[in-house]
């Protein structure tokens, strides 16, 4: 294994310790028979297979990274959950999916890339009546969030907070850690992991930005 898979396998192993969250989310939920799932901007698909594992249900994960969903593909092999997990390549911006399509739509961390209010809007059409949403973003204006979910048309089931304490015990402490000991166990300084030079970067910007590293799951029903 090359340093730059072995980087990867660890900081997702990081990325785990999130899942947390996610299960606290799903939980929620009322049970639901076989849930067809989308999950926007899913990565390689750590939440993805997570939400697989939580239900009994069909996951689509689409994202535009082709090396993340090769990847998503590969562990729901291995993990005995490809028959229910599926990688599309698709951008957020381009989603052709029928109105009504989805019981559930998840995403972490995705819906900054068109808005929190345009995503609710766009997003909302793809669910069926009843169905349930769930959003994590930046924390931001709180509640100017609340009021867009209320706008939307969306019922605010529950929302719950991952404050700058949570991000840096769960995330940042332990990716600090890895980075560290990459840097000192690599063989050519010179061609440490790419992934770890952004990653680097991202801690530094979490240090300076304390107003921004809190997020929020917003938990919503399509009424």
């Amino acid at each position: 294994m090359n340093e730059e898979s072995a980087y990867r396998e660890a900081k997702n192993r990081i990325r785990s310790n999130l899942l947390k969250f996610t299960r606290q989310a799903f939980a929620v939920l009322p049970p639901l028979d076989k849930p067809r799932i989308l999950d926007i901007g899913c990565g390689e698909g750590i939440p993805t297979l997570e939400l697989a594992r939580l239900s009994n249900g069909e996951i689509t994960g689409i994202d535009i990274d082709e090396k993340a969903l090769e990847e998503l593909s590969r562990e729901a092999d291995k993990s005995g959950l490809a028959e229910r997990v599926k990688a599309l390549n698709c951008s957020v911006t381009d989603m052709k999916f029928p109105e009504e399509s989805f019981d559930i739509i998840w995403s972490e961390g995705s819906i900054f890339t068109i808005g929190f209010k345009e995503g609710l809007r766009e997003w909302k059409w793809l669910l069926r009546r009843g169905g349930f949403m769930i959003v994590h973003d930046e924390e931001g204006n709180l509640r100017k969030k609340l009021k867009t979910v209320k706008d939307s048309g969306l019922q605010l089931l529950e929302y719950i907070v991952l404050d700058r304490d949570t991000w840096w015990r769960e995330y940042y402490h332990p990716l600090q850690q890895l980075i560290s000991e990459t840097l000192s166990q690599s063989v050519d300084k010179e061609k440490i992991p790419e992934a770890a030079s952004r990653d680097k970067k991202e801690i530094e910007w979490f240090d300076s930005s304390p107003g921004r590293n809190s997020s929020v799951y917003f938990i919503m029903q399509n009424t």
